[in-house]
């Protein structure tokens, strides 16, 4: 085998040489890309880190609220048992308290008749009692004689006060 031409070899080696700096431009760009790989996960790592605390801090304040809510229907529930208590407390007052209602309804109802009674009552306390009756001389609309069968004791009743209308009011 002969050797190869110069020219040959000054191709072959230009190629080498630019296959060289090919490679060598194909690894800085493998390590260029390696270092922005590792950076993005780092800033990725971080992110997810600062995600996850977020998380638990939503989650811790979630049970706060929870917590919280819990607490105010606690309150609320027996608010509602107390409010509860006190409605059934009127109703059996309101219950008691309706046949005594009725009666003031009645008597309310009644006062008019019983205040003219109570005037004509007045008004006959105010004439005074009845003239002392002659005996044997009756007043004319007055009660007649006395009965045959009257005992002694209606005779006694003749001899006692006229009666004196009064009132109590």
């Amino acid at each position: 085998m002969s050797a190869p031409p110069t020219l040959q070899i000054r191709e072959a080696n230009a190629h080498l040489a630019a296959v060289h700096r090919r490679a060598a431009e194909l690894e800085a760009r493998l390590d260029a890309a390696e270092r922005t790989v590792h950076a993005q996960a780092e800033r990725l790592a971080r992110h997810d880190q600062q995600l996850r605390s977020a998380l638990d801090e939503l989650g811790r304040a979630k049970d706060r609220e929870i917590s919280a809510l819990q607490e105010q229907l606690l309150t609320t529930e027996a608010t509602v048992h107390s409010l509860q208590a006190a409605v059934n407390q009127r109703d059996e007052l309101i219950r008691q308290l309706q046949p005594r209602a009725k009666l003031l309804q009645d008597i309310c109802q009644r006062r008019p008749p019983l205040a003219a009674l109570l005037a004509a009552l007045a008004e006959a306390e105010r004439l005074g009692p009845l003239p002392d009756s002659v005996p044997g001389h009756l007043l004319p609309g007055g009660p007649g004689p006395p009965l045959a069968n009257s005992t002694e004791e209606e005779e006694d009743e003749d001899h006692l006060q006229p009666a004196v209308f009064g009132t109590t009011v």
